[in-house]
């Protein structure tokens, strides 16, 4: 009886503390919402694409996703699939007030994109960037964004894990933190924050049979995100593509072991000044759908395009070396001819 007696009491005191610490780490969360919350926008889009219906051609196409303010000068980080083919961006503070920016750095391989406000509030509240290496699995962290539109919701979760995707990325390898905090469609491109309110993570995918949240998301740790856009300043060609390698090659009569086939160019884009086309028919090749009839780029700037995208950090790093004036060559298959593409890089 006496064990059962302690065993009764030990109970008693457990639940006493959850009921005190369950209210206490509430608040610690809304007061942590409150002070990070500012900083996260939603980014809204514009953009060109294949309608659905055969006859209708292209369409306007708008996007969502979110983002988050790191600078007082109006610089945004986001991810690379929300803005890379956008004829316009738009962004949205917390008030509803939408301003406008443009893409001045993107890495479509690390899922990141650096924003410029082109005009935007007297007071802007930015959020701090922290140390992504020091997360560890168990940690903590909060999710804020705009979840199929619905502006600033949160969700928490902890660090479920640290992935290496096996790839490099101006110069160091790539990897993605797993996350069991709820992401859905509109989530992309929002930040991460750790319990100080620092930006740990920036929003990139999710693992899912549903189409919805599973429990399997992913974000690009903040390390990776500011060496991406703030130190190597990865070009931003505004050109979104499909490899063509093996047997997708050999379909599309590419005349060396890989090619890039261009689904959509932004308007604007250093890919649309010098006249790279898009694609503009829906094709099944296999089990992938993609656009045929645009250009297939074989090379930039003297670099061929090799097999599973080992080129690419070669050609990234070339693009991004160069400056206002600086010529662009890229050469493409067109209509089975080679085309041999050029033109000075104009600052945006």
């Amino acid at each position: 009886m006496r064990q059962l007696a302690r065993v009764v009491v030990a109970l008693a005191a457990g639940v006493a503390a959850l009921s005190v610490g369950g209210p206490a780490h509430a608040q610690q969360l809304s007061e942590l919402f409150r002070k990070v919350s500012p900083s996260v926008v939603l980014v809204r889009t514009v953009e060109r694409g294949v309608s659905p219906e055969p006859s209708a051609g292209l369409t306007t196409i708008p996007g969502l996703g979110s983002g988050v303010l790191i600078s007082a000068d109006g610089k945004i980080m986001t991810a690379a699939h929300v803005v890379q083919t956008a004829d316009k961006v738009g962004v949205q503070f917390q008030d509803g007030k939408i301003y406008p920016a443009h893409v001045v750095a993107s890495s479509l391989r690390a899922d990141v994109a650096l924003l410029q406000l082109d005009q935007f509030p007297i007071a802007l509240a930015p959020a701090r960037l922290g140390n992504s290496d020091s997360l560890d699995v168990g940690d903590e962290v909060i999710v804020i964004g705009a979840p199929y539109g619905l502006g600033h919701s949160l969700t928490v979760g902890h660090i479920s894990g640290r992935i290496a995707s096996g790839g490099i990325v101006s110069g160091a390898p790539m990897e993605l933190i797993q996350t069991d905090a709820a992401i859905n469609m509109g989530n992309s491109g929002g930040p991460m924050f750790n319990m100080n309110g620092e930006v740990v993570g920036i929003v990139s995918r999710i693992l899912t049979q549903s189409g919805g949240f599973e429990g399997l998301g992913f974000a690009i740790p903040s390390k990776v995100a500011q060496r991406v856009l703030l130190t190597a300043r990865s070009f931003w060609s505004g050109i979104d593509f499909v490899m063509l390698q093996d047997t997708l090659a050999q379909v599309f009569n590419v005349p060396q072991p890989a090619g890039l086939l261009v689904q959509q160019v932004a308007a604007g884009s250093p890919g649309a000044q010098l006249g790279v086309r898009a694609g503009a028919v829906r094709m099944q090749v296999g089990t992938q759908q993609v656009l045929g009839g645009g250009d297939i780029v074989l090379g930039v700037g003297g670099i061929d395009i090799t097999p599973n995208g080992a080129s690419l950090e070669q050609i990234q790093n070339y693009l991004s070396g160069l400056r206002a004036g600086d010529s662009i060559r890229v050469n493409v298959l067109r209509g089975g001819k080679i085309v041999k593409l050029a033109g000075p890089l104009r600052a945006r």
